[in-house]
């Protein structure tokens, strides 16, 4: 029995591993066409019926390019990065607290947050091991960016783990059943999400990959699979912070058509951010995080705290 057991986990965990798979790569369609749309012009719309195949057509093409590295490389370092962050970001999807077959985690908050933490060290060693200037430089920004933002990220949580007063994930399911901690935590939860775009690197906040001064960032010497892993790696992590938003703020996890409905549209509002924004100033990035968010974070903190003893 306990054999059995561990097969059909093992074969849970791939079919959900392969359900994030494709989850991305029509995420990725999602955000073409959409940018498309706000920018008026047509997205990807030739590959098979309105352009539903293009994802698969472009991960062919790019597995197809021929792999190079620079000469000077750390080799080993940069040729594993890449695979370190996608695994990392796959990782973190076991937390989805499914109600039969997989893994229930009593400790599930504290183990996203030793994700987030091990996902900064692949971006260091990425933007380090390609020996470039422009790569380098878009790593330690990363790196300063990701730590910054997961303080705040980490204290946020706290008010949400104060009102359930566990660290598993399906809690949150029975505490939001007849009033959402969006309502009940509305600054937080916004600054929530906005730490979340800063924290996968997306714009408004997407200075790993500042264009105009950077070329692409710490990927910047990457191409062919090392390029799409990380490329992949990025768009799970977006999923998944829309999918512990939801979690966290709009009802927690439940197996239906509404739950995937609130996962698409805030998976949608990082993309609407993307093509409304323009770039943050580096120092005004930094200001927010460490002179907005995080003294609002111990205040609520503080008044969840007060509420919680009152309460009790």
């Amino acid at each position: 029995m306990m054999i059995n057991d561990i097969y059909m986990f093992i074969i849970g965990v791939l079919i959900m591993l392969i359900g994030v798979m494709v989850g991305v790569a029509f995420l990725t369609l999602l955000e073409r066409q959409a940018l498309g749309y706000i920018q008026i012009r047509k997205g990807p719309n030739k590959v098979g019926y309105m352009g539903i195949l293009q994802p698969f057509s472009d991960v062919i093409k790019l597995f197809n390019k021929e792999q190079t590295f620079p000469n000077y490389s750390n080799y080993m370092a940069y040729y594993f990065s890449p695979v370190v962050s996608l695994i990392v970001s796959l990782m973190s999807w076991l937390l989805i607290p499914y109600y039969f077959n997989l893994i229930s985690f009593n400790l599930g908050i504290l183990f996203f947050l030793c994700c987030t933490s091990v996902g900064v060290y692949t971006v260091m060693i990425a933007g380090w091991s390609s020996n470039s200037n422009y790569a380098l430089l878009g790593g330690l920004r990363a790196v300063a960016q990701t730590i910054s933002y997961e303080v705040s990220l980490a204290l946020i949580m706290l008010s949400s783990i104060l009102m359930i007063m566990d660290f598993n994930m399906i809690n949150f399911f029975f505490y939001q059943e007849y009033m959402w901690f969006f309502f009940l935590m509305l600054p937080l939860s916004l600054c929530w999400l906005s730490s979340s775009l800063a924290e996968t690197n997306r714009t408004p906040f997407d200075f790993a990959e500042g264009e105009s001064e950077l070329v692409s960032g710490f990927n910047v010497e990457y191409s062919s699979g090392g390029f799409t892993l990380i490329f992949l790696s990025e768009y799970t992590s977006i999923m998944f912070m829309s999918f512990l938003f939801v979690l966290l703020y709009m009802g927690g996890y439940s197996l239906s058509l509404v739950f995937y409905i609130k996962l698409a549209f805030i998976s949608f509002v990082f993309i609407w951010v993307r093509g409304t924004l323009p770039r943050y100033r580096y120092d005004k990035l930094m200001y927010l995080s460490w002179k907005s968010y995080l003294p609002i974070s111990l205040n609520f903190l503080l008044f969840f705290l007060g509420l919680k003893i009152f309460l009790s």
